[in-house]
């Protein structure tokens, strides 16, 4: 036997060494960094904005000990802990959402933070270093003044406006901060700045704007640079006409902007290029623009360079100075619209030389971009439609309803392009979006098209996917994407009712949908956005109107709390989800006034204030029963909060008002002889259920009603948008999951499958989809399901004690009809997977669960059965689990 050498053996022990390094140190680190919910974000406005952070860690039991975070200006000092803006010193927690305590942030500084965390064993990680740069912090740091175009509120063209500027210094970095009332297009040096569309977002534009952050440092170079921004009218200046009222908006006025260029060279000295008197405007080829319509544009205005140094612009106008549209500028952080997908044409009909229908195969929100070589004057006109008429022609007449023109010049969905007849031309709108799946193509002239002259775009808030299901089901897979498909076409900055007819924040489908987008997306940084819109639309007396933002439509007699818990509904989800109570607590004051007003306008603690079961399929509700339920959400929600925030006289005095309510619809609505919520139909029974209305001891014979109900109607839904929030739920978490299934799967009228099985790629917003009216074929006010495959089949549940998933309640439901199903949902903890396939014995079941959280786990019983965990048996169905996977066997 040869000698081992040394040198061999040494390696060897290095080897070792490093696996055991591996093993014990690289077996977790901190991963997804986060501020105020964005990657490395600019323009952060909060003076404590909040940080945070997955823990990567597949072992089982994996838990974070402990964390540390350093924050410097110089991401290479961190390591040395040197220039330390903030130590948190090793904090021993679990927390990975934690709100910023050191120093005082100053505006435009970037800081960098450096994070470490120890695992169980409190063994260190690898540490990782993010950033994120503070914005303005506050309207005294604006450089640049209001500026628009001397124009009234009635001109349709889109104004143009440029400057010249020369940097003095070598450049080391450049920020870009601009504000608008209406919509803008930035350019740098002929170059679009950023991919965002439609900003800024819709608010209030009298009461709070918005501003977007850009790092500009590599659109700019020595010499003469030019700046060019284009502004659109979006909801400020609202020129089309609708019943909405949008154009008698209190704010209107011509589209204005303010912009600051920062400049940073490498001596250290800082330039600011801001908008005021030295720019110079000029009307834009865009001759029509509203968010509304559509957009139109002649190309034969074109000025090709007009955004660019070396542009002649002796023709130009000077500007005016206008004053700021409100006092409250503060940055848009949340994740902006884009065209997030480019969709292909399916089938293209040729009707003529110079008619042409396109099918995207789907219906979508967004715009499209055609390419097309015609004669100079030729007028093509892009009509957008969801339907086609008996001709095979594009049919608007199930979504054109509101719309009221004075005459033929603003058609509804048309876009109108003039050619310029300079070659191949190419038209998508800029400030503009629509709801549709066909697009039909006129022109004035003959003109030649293929299916590759035309694409469509899905545009909508770019929030990233968090959740996905997958089952034995095309039907359900289906159902699931449409419905997401439904949520995102309805997600504009702020959540819509429909991409079309309206395009209006209505507040009952914006809570009625929630949990299916917050499953399903990362939407906390629209809803915080959203949420303040609220605040702004609240009149002192707490009164909120039902579409939010709005120009003043929504404060009537129906604005009531069906529609509009959104005060309460969505922040206290938001918590539920995510565990940061921070918009809780800026919601706090506005719930509280909220429950107040609705308090004293009610009788005997019953109120009539609300828009009822909207849209039934033929059973009505009880207007004050349905109304008077959200009053108790309302409520109950407050005392929840107010126990949260350690406020005890308002927890006495609201949830003492909670069960008050609660009382009060038990003695005029309920039967307990029969077991029945007033006539017993569906919605009336489920929302007791769903809202925990129900005396416990009466809870199981009212849901056994309510599955003969549903029994009784055929094994169909019968209900409107309250009864479809909650009918599923009520369902499932009462005994009677399969009937939930059936009900959710249902392919024949009426139900959400017979949508899907009638060629649906979105929800309806009618059940009938022969309905004479509320007929748009995409909208989101039945989107509860979308949430409920989660809940109801995946069994994926929120532990309301443990909020933002640190414990995860596993609740499966082993259906009949399904043989195997699957949902994930990436949580602020990591991955959560519940999966489960049937098998000759009898069902297995795997789980994920992420480091640092924990799973209680509630195994469906199946008679003659019994449960295996890794192989081992258990007596019990209910069990506690750490992080880590797992396979139960049900046999």
């Amino acid at each position: 036997m040869k000698t081992i050498s040394a040198a061999f053996l040494k390696l060897i022990l290095i080897f070792i060494c490093m696996v055991f390094t591996a093993e014990n140190i690289h077996a977790m680190q901190p991963s997804a960094l986060k501020c105020e919910y964005l990657v490395r974000p600019i323009g952060v406005d909060n003076a404590a904005p909040r940080l945070s952070w997955l823990m990567l860690d597949s072992r089982k039991g994996a838990l974070q000990s402990a964390y540390r975070i350093i924050i410097g200006l110089d991401s290479l000092q961190l390591s040395s802990k040197q220039g330390i803006q903030w130590d948190s010193g090793k904090v021993l927690s679990a927390n990975s959402l934690i709100t910023y305590r050191g120093r005082a942030l100053n505006p435009f500084t970037k800081y960098y933070w450096r994070l470490e965390l120890w695992d169980k064993d409190n063994k260190p990680g690898i540490a990782v270093v993010s950033s994120f740069e503070m914005g303005m912090m506050g309207m005294e740091n604006w450089k640049g003044t209001w500026i628009s175009d001397n124009k009234d509120i009635n001109t349709l063209p889109a104004p143009y406006f440029r400057k010249v500027f020369q940097p003095t210094k070598q450049i080391k970095s450049a920020r870009a901060y601009i504000a608008a009332a209406g919509l803008y297009e930035l350019y740098l040096n002929g170059k679009k700045v950023g991919d965002h569309r439609l900003d800024p977002m819709y608010t209030r534009f009298d009461r709070r704007n918005l501003y977007v952050s850009y790092d500009v440092t590599a659109n700019l170079k020595q010499g003469n640079n030019a700046v060019g921004v284009l502004l659109g009218n979006g909801w400020y200046n609202h020129q089309s006409l609708a019943v909405w009222n949008f154009d008698k908006a209190p704010w209107r006025a011509r589209p204005t902007f303010c912009l600051d260029l920062r400049i940073t060279y490498t001596d250290g000295t800082t330039e600011v290029i801001t908008s005021g008197n030295d720019w110079k405007t000029s009307l834009s080829p865009i001759v029509s623009n509203s968010i509304y319509t559509a957009e139109h544009y002649d190309a034969r205005l074109e000025q090709k360079g007009w955004n660019t140094a070396d542009f002649d612009d002796s023709k130009w106008r000077g500007i005016s100075l206008r004053a700021a549209p409100s006092k409250n500028i503060v940055s848009q952080m949340m994740h902006p619209i884009r065209n997030v997908d480019e969709i292909a044409v399916k089938t293209m009909r040729k009707f003529n030389d110079s008619t042409y229908l396109f099918d995207l195969g789907r219906n979508i929100a967004g715009v499209t971009r055609l390419k097309v070589r015609g004669e100079k004057g030729t007028v093509i006109r892009l009509k957008h439609a969801e339907r086609l008429d008996a001709g095979g022609h594009a049919d608007l007449s199930n979504i054109d309803v509101y719309h009221r023109p004075k005459d033929k010049s603003d058609p509804f969905q048309t876009d109108i392009w003039t050619l310029n007849g300079e070659g191949e031309e190419e038209f998508m709108p800029l400030f503009n979006y629509k709801g549709f799946q066909y697009i039909e193509v006129s022109s004035s002239r003959p003109i030649k098209l293929t299916e590759k002259s035309l694409v469509g775009y899905f545009m909508h808030s770019d929030v990233p996917a968090v959740g996905k299901i997958s089952s034995s089901n095309p039907l359900v897979d289906k159902l699931w994407w449409a419905t997401n498909n439904s949520y995102l076409s309805n997600l504009y900055g702020f959540p819509t009712d429909c991409p079309q007819r309206e395009k209006n924040g209505w507040t009952g489908d914006g809570h009625f949908a929630v949990e299916t987008g917050l499953y399903n997306f990362d939407g906390i940084t629209v809803y915080e956005k959203w949420m303040g819109d609220h605040r702004d639309e609240q009149q002192p007396n707490g009164v909120l109107p039902d579409i939010i933002p709005t120009g003043g439509w929504g404060y009537g007699t129906a604005n009531g709390t069906d529609w509009t818990s959104t005060i309460a509904i969505i922040p206290w989800d938001i918590y539920m989800f995510y565990g940061d109570s921070k918009l809780l607590s800026d919601n706090y004051q506005s719930i509280k006034q909220y429950v107040n007003y609705v308090d004293g306008i009610s009788k005997g603690h019953l109120t009539t204030f609300g828009r009822g079961d909207w849209v039934p399929v033929k059973s009505t509700s009880d207007l004050e029963y349905t109304s008077s339920v959200y009053f108790y959400v309302d409520a109950n929600i407050l005392a929840k909060a107010a126990k949260l925030f350690n406020r005890q006289n308002d927890y006495l005095i609201y949830s003492a008002l909670a069960e008050k309510i609660k009382n009060a619809i038990n003695a005029k609505y309920f039967d307990s002889a029969k077991g029945i919520y007033g006539k017993g139909v569906q919605t009336e029974l489920s929302v007791a259920l769903q809202w925990n209305i129900v005396p416990d001891a009466y809870r199981k014979t009212v849901a056994d009603n309510l599955a003969k109900r549903v029994i009784a109607d055929g094994m169909h839904i019968d209900v409107g948008v309250l009864g479809a929030k909650a009918v599923l739920n009520a369902l499932s978490d009462n005994g009677h999951s399969d009937i939930a299934y059936k009900l959710a799967s249902q392919d024949t009228y009426p139900g959400w499958g017979w949508w899907i099985v009638n060629g649906a790629t979105t929800l309806h917003e009618n059940w009938d989809m022969d309905a004479k009216r509320d007929i748009s074929d995409n909208h989101m006010m039945f989107g509860e399901i979308g949430a409920w495959f989660f809940k109801g089949i995946g069994g994926i549940k929120i532990d309301e004690q443990q909020p933002g998933f640190k414990n995860i309640l596993l609740k499966p439901h082993f259906v009949d009809g399904l043989s195997h199903f699957e949902a994930s949902h990436e949580s602020p903890f990591g991955l959560i997977s519940s999966s489960w396939k049937r098998t000759a014995k009898g069902v297995d079941y795997e789980v994920l669960v992420p480091a640092n959280s924990t799973a209680t786990v509630d195994i469906p019983l199946i008679s003659g059965k019994k449960i295996y965990l890794d192989g081992k048996e258990y007596n019990d169905n209910q069990i506690k689990i750490k992080a880590g996977k797992y396979h139960f066997e049900i046999r």
